[in-house]
């Protein structure tokens, strides 16, 4: 990464950026939603800006998360898919730098408190990735009470070290970040807030009791929408507790704090709303990639607005590290700095956007989707299905009902080219897979 403008280094604010995980589009109050009660983000949105066309890197949860920290696509680590429980040999690159990298190297303190899910080996977890601290899960997901993943494996970290705390962990993650802030109000500080929550298995704070165990039905299952309701609620107060800290000591002024999430609603969700869009969690079909996102700075962005800007997940990476003065992007950096947008200095940005996901090593059963919108047109590619091709005209057609694809086949041979020269640019060289 290239060096930042010296002279500008005290301007740097603090970074609040915060990640829900399968959660829906349409799950928040101010989009839409009227049986979930989150007014702490509703009023995040009411005091900054509340995006309309954002989207996450992929449609399940590991590649959007590589491809925030490293400000690229995700494809150039070989990421197209999420890791597989206790999975090694894949992830964030042993020897790769990341934004915690680059913002510890100008004077942040940098932790991520929740989900990691993007390395289990001992190189690719959070320390040895720019991070000063890390109390959290390696995994996708685990039990909320006890601690174990899926397969039975506990996984509960504090730093490298796993540590027995008792719990809800939406909570325990919450006190931590809390404890970061207090600790490093006096300095610029990267906090990256990886919520589980409201990712199986379905347990809300008051469900310590369920019988929910690994390797078991019960993991996933989960019939009654309240469960599902009471873990956006709880996740929504404890951020409320995070936003209230950082008013209370005075740092509202010098913070940014972002609110999205890794992708759409999962189908398996007892209460999913990915509305108005069409499919879930793992499709490209704008239900799982299409995603709430929010971003607020007292006294710096403009209260109450709605952008149609088109944003992904790594544009943040892009706009965190100009914020932090560093000129020019790196060479892998695809995202772009969404700041300029929301101050009003540039007029919003046409985007050309290109997604992939297909099987992994370990997990066989993903089907394989293309996707690229350019403007307002996108062209979804389903090889699972014969290579059947959708083209949307997402302006006129948010909910993709009306496949143009006949009458337009002009666009759609055009965007197969942008995919093709796409997938040349960002594929590995060489993956290596040890398992």
């Amino acid at each position: 990464m290239s060096k930042p403008n010296s002279e500008k280094v005290d301007k740097r604010p603090n970074i609040v950026f915060i990640m829900a995980d399968d959660l829906g589009y349409g799950e928040l109050g101010c989009y839409g939603c009227s049986d979930i009660h989150t007014p702490n983000l509703d009023n995040l949105a009411t005091e900054g800006f509340r995006f309309t066309d954002f989207y996450a890197n992929a449609p399940v949860c590991s590649p959007t998360r590589a491809a925030l920290l490293t400000g690229g696509y995700q494809q150039r680590l070989g990421m197209d898919d999420a890791l597989y429980y206790q999975e090694m040999g894949r992830g964030l690159k042993v020897d790769g730098e990341t934004i915690a990298n680059a913002l510890k190297s100008v004077g942040y303190t940098t932790g991520v408190f929740g989900k990691w899910h993007v390395g289990y080996d001992f190189e690719r977890r959070p320390l040895q990735q720019g991070f000063d601290n890390f109390f959290g899960i390696l995994g996708g997901n685990h039990h909320y009470f006890e601690h174990m993943d899926r397969i039975g494996v506990y996984d509960l970290w504090s730093g490298n070290d796993t540590i027995i705390r008792k719990g809800y962990t939406t909570n325990l993650i919450t006190e931590e970040a809390i404890e970061f802030i207090e600790n490093n109000k006096e300095h610029p500080f990267f906090l990256y807030l990886s919520h589980l929550a409201p990712h199986f298995p379905y347990l809300g704070p008051n469900d310590k009791e369920k019988d929910v165990r690994p390797n078991h039905k019960s993991w996933q299952q989960e019939k009654d929408p309240q469960t599902y309701i009471s873990m956006v609620e709880y996740m929504d107060s404890e951020i409320g507790r995070v936003l209230e800290k950082i008013k209370n000591l005075g740092l509202s002024n010098r913070t940014l704090v972002v609110f999205t999430s890794d992708n759409g609603g999962a189908h398996y969700a007892p209460y999913n709303r990915n509305a108005p869009f069409t499919g879930y969690k793992a499709s490209l079909w704008e239900g799982g990639i299409r995603v709430p996102c929010i971003a607020s700075w007292h006294g710096v962005l403009p209260a109450g607005e709605v952008t149609a800007q088109v944003g992904i997940t790594m544009d943040w990476s892009s706009t965190f590290l100009r914020l932090a003065n560093f000129d020019a992007k790196y060479e892998k950096e695809d995202g772009i700095n969404l700041m300029p947008i929301l101050l009003g200095d540039k007029p919003e940005q046409e985007r050309t956007l290109f997604w992939r996901i297909k099987s992994g090593p370990v997990r066989k059963t993903s089907p394989e989707y293309w996707a690229v919108r350019d403007n307002s047109w996108k062209l979804l590619i389903e090889k699972a299905e014969n290579n059947n091709r959708f083209l949307f005209d997402l302006k006129a057609d948010p909910g993709e009902s009306n496949n143009l694809i006949e009458e337009h086949p002009e666009i759609a041979d055009r965007l197969v080219k942008q995919l093709r020269i796409w997938e040349e640019s960002v594929d590995c060289d060489t993956i290596v897979y040890h398992n």
